[in-house]
């Protein structure tokens, strides 16, 4: 009995990688230099006039009053200095709590995902937002940029949720 189950998992491995390896993911529709482009401004940051405790507020507002829900804050900072010692850091990251804040808009994720089920992965939105040791008086509002990647509907629908992205911060900092 064991010597079967031993057979069977050796032989599911085995499909499962043959399987893997014969699977071929296209490449994205961009030219490199398109792809250069991008990648040069894939993190996109904003240096903001203003304290962590009201930008971050001002992000979260404009979020909500677009009528979408935050899925979830992740206090990333907390976590960095919580867990600090433990893995013997010795630097202060951030000032204060670093947050990402999550959330989705239903309609266009749905025109997303209806363009292309594969833009699934990049579904939440997040918008993160810091401040930096020794400057107070800042705060930075970041997120990545999303690949416009497809055919020129999932193209345009991606380039939907960076204006909805950009949308909120501008409303929120400006």
């Amino acid at each position: 009995m064991q010597t079967h189950t031993i057979f069977r998992a050796l032989l599911s491995t085995f499909i499962a990688a043959t399987l893997l390896t014969a699977c071929e993911q296209p490449a994205p529709d961009t030219t490199q230099n398109d792809l250069d482009d991008y990648l040069k401004n894939y993190k996109v940051t904003r240096k903001v006039d203003g304290v962590f405790e009201d930008v971050s507020e001002d992000i979260k507002g404009a979020v909500i009053e677009r009528g979408i829900k935050i899925n979830n804050i992740s206090h990333i900072g907390h976590m960095l200095a919580r867990t600090g010692s433990d893995v013997g850091a010795t630097v202060t990251v951030f000032a204060d709590d670093a947050i990402a804040i999550e959330f989705c808009s239903s309609t266009i994720s749905r025109e997303t995902m209806e363009a292309d089920p594969h833009n699934i992965v990049f579904c939440p939105y997040i918008i993160s937002v810091y401040s930096l040791p020794g400057d107070l008086e800042h705060t930075y509002v970041s997120y990545r940029r999303p690949l416009p990647v497809g055919d020129a509907r999932s193209k345009a629908s991606i380039k939907a949720v960076e204006a909805l992205i950009e949308g909120i911060i501008v409303d929120a900092v400006e």
